[in-house]
């Protein structure tokens, strides 16, 4: 139901003449007003959360409280109309309960002292005629009124055996209606919806408790089964409601859960943008799960989701001043390298080929030693200034696959020595054997260079042989991975952009460089945080042979980054 059909619809109840009659529906109709401005609130509170995660602007629209104005400027006035009527209907109820009192006195009387038969009789019909005509009296009273008429009744008509078969047509009648609605009581175990099964069960009791008295026979066999039905209904009623309540607290629980996460993230240590990153990741998390709970009872929903707010804020306003001096320092340095671009930019048009690399390749070094401009700067300018290098070299390219018919002998050249690597016999002994690898790179990479079609297949057949003699090789450990390395090394040489895989090659070691360097750093920083006890002197141990270790692998990347010729 959309906004306005909800002041539509109570217009239409609230407008009609019976308004007893239309009670129910109201108030159910307003149980949905309040259940659609919940779910308003919800998706407030969750549009508010995305807002804040992607950094927007949120506006909630102002509809809600002059909606919810209107609906009960409707519905008040009704609410009192009704009242007013309920009140007057308790007044007659109270009323009719004294002309019910009343009557059964009289009944008491003609039972205790009326001699005559016809003139009980005669009696008895005055007082029932009258009985029905009385309205209906206050509920908590009517069982106990019914009872004590009903046993008047059934003594009234034990005393007058001359009517005994009027009585037991009566009480035929009066068990078979009961029977009828037995049947309908437990045909309601087929409704699903709960609100329904109330109103019905409530109305069928009524009816249950107007039909007259059966014969104690009769009675004795409806009711068990009438009141276990019953019970069982009204089991099924609570056990709904109880459920309801039960997940509600069972949400309440899980979001002081992830209170309790928040608050554990905020106290954690956030002293590099590495803790940064991870913990902002932790919070994103915890408030997606957040959206996926439902609510709780309305006043404890309110509370939670106000402190897992305000723990959210917090965290991202720590944030905020944390990345505001580090931002300074990424901006200074893209500014550097904007100014790189440039250079850049400036160069790439040029077709004095050898100079110009020399001086694209030495911006490209500059570059890298210029560090990250932080996440919002770095890949824009990344892209930027490696299209504008790439500018430089596709069109260098171009320029030398001109020349590649000249390279049709080198190819050939190649393709023979390719062969010749591949029924190579390696030497028992495995110094000859590598100086006998080392001489077939040096022979390839004299070559030089092959048509630009025939490059990569050639150097992929020739890498492919080449590798596989070193793969045979007897080696292990640090040694296999110098080998292996220098092998690798010698095997960049003779492709045809050796300069620009040797590059490739540095970037990605100084990579792996800066990264072991800032564990370091960390596992460096972490030595601060113990004290001196037993259990911290282990820990502070095991940091130690993680700095060591991480120092050998440094080591080693650092002897590899001079193996690389300075092409």
């Amino acid at each position: 139901m959309e906004k306005r059909e909800f002041i539509d619809a109570l217009k239409e109840l609230t407008e009609k003449e019976n308004v007893l009659s239309t009670g129910r529906e109201v108030n159910e109709l307003r149980t949905q007003f309040e259940d659609y401005l919940i779910e308003a609130t919800r998706q407030y509170q969750i549009a508010e959360l995305e807002a804040k995660e992607k950094n927007e602007e949120f506006t909630q629209e102002e509809w809600m409280i002059p909606l919810k104005e209107e609906f009960y400027e409707i519905f008040s006035p009704y609410k009192e109309k009704r009242k007013a009527i309920i009140d007057a209907k308790r007044l007659e109820e109270d009323e009719n309960l004294k002309k019910k009192r009343a009557l059964i006195t009289q009944l008491q009387t003609v039972i205790t002292n009326e001699e005559n038969i016809g003139a009980a009789f005669s009696a008895h019909k005055e007082i029932n005629d009258k009985w029905k005509k009385i309205g209906d009296i206050p509920r908590e009273k009517r069982n106990d009124i019914q009872q004590e008429y009903s046993r008047l009744l059934e003594q009234f008509f034990y005393n007058i055996n001359i009517y005994k078969e009027i009585k037991d047509y009566d009480f035929k009648k009066n068990y078979e209606a009961k029977k009828e609605l037995l049947t309908q009581i437990k045909g309601l175990s087929k409704l699903e919806k709960i609100k329904e099964v109330e109103a019905a069960i409530k109305q069928l009791q009524n009816e249950w408790e107007d039909v007259g008295p059966t014969t104690q026979e009769h009675w004795e066999e409806l009711k068990d089964d009438y009141y276990s039905t019953v019970n069982k209904i009204y089991d099924r009623i609570r056990s709904f409601y109880d459920e309801r309540r039960e997940k509600m607290q069972e949400n309440i629980v899980k979001k002081n859960e992830l209170i309790a996460k928040t608050e554990a993230v905020l106290s954690l240590t956030k002293d590099s943008v590495k803790d940064w990153s991870a913990q902002t990741k932790e919070i994103l998390g915890l408030q997606k799960e957040w959206k996926t709970i439902g609510f709780g009872p309305k006043k404890e929903n309110d509370e939670v989701w106000k402190k897992f707010r305000s723990l959210c804020d917090d965290f991202f306003a720590l944030k905020s001043e944390f990345f505001k001096d580090i931002q300074q320092e990424y901006d200074k340095i893209a500014e550097g390298k904007k100014k790189l671009i440039e250079k850049v930019n400036a160069l790439k048009d040029n077709t004095d080929w050898g100079p110009t690399t020399k001086a694209i390749i030495d911006v490209q070094k500059q570059w890298k030693k210029a560090g990250s401009a932080g996440q919002r700067n770095e890949q824009s300018l990344w892209k930027e200034f490696r299209a504008a290098c790439d500018s430089f070299f596709d069109a260098k390219q171009a320029h030398f696959d001109q020349k590649d018919k000249v390279f049709e002998d080198n190819l050939k050249e190649k393709e023979a020595l390719i062969e010749e690597i591949a029924a190579f016999v390696l030497p028992s002994d495995k110094k000859e054997a590598i100086e006998a690898l080392h001489d077939f790179s040096e022979r390839f990479s004299a070559i030089g260079f092959v048509p630009s079609k025939q490059k990569d297949e050639v150097f992929k057949a020739y890498k492919t042989a080449i590798d596989k003699h070193y793969d045979s090789l007897d080696m292990k450990g640090e040694e296999k991975e110098k080998v292996m390395f220098e092998a690798r090394i010698k095997t960049l040489q003779g492709s045809g952009n050796a300069a620009e895989l040797f590059e490739k090659e540095r970037q990605a070691i100084r990579n792996d460089i800066n990264a072991i360097q800032q564990e370091i750093i960390q596992f460096e920083n972490n030595l601060g945080f113990f004290a001196n006890s037993k259990g911290a002197n282990a820990l502070k141990g095991q940091v130690e042979n993680n700095i060591k270790a991480e120092q050998e692998k440094l080591k080693a990347l650092k002897a590899k980054l001079k193996m690389i010729p300075n092409e």
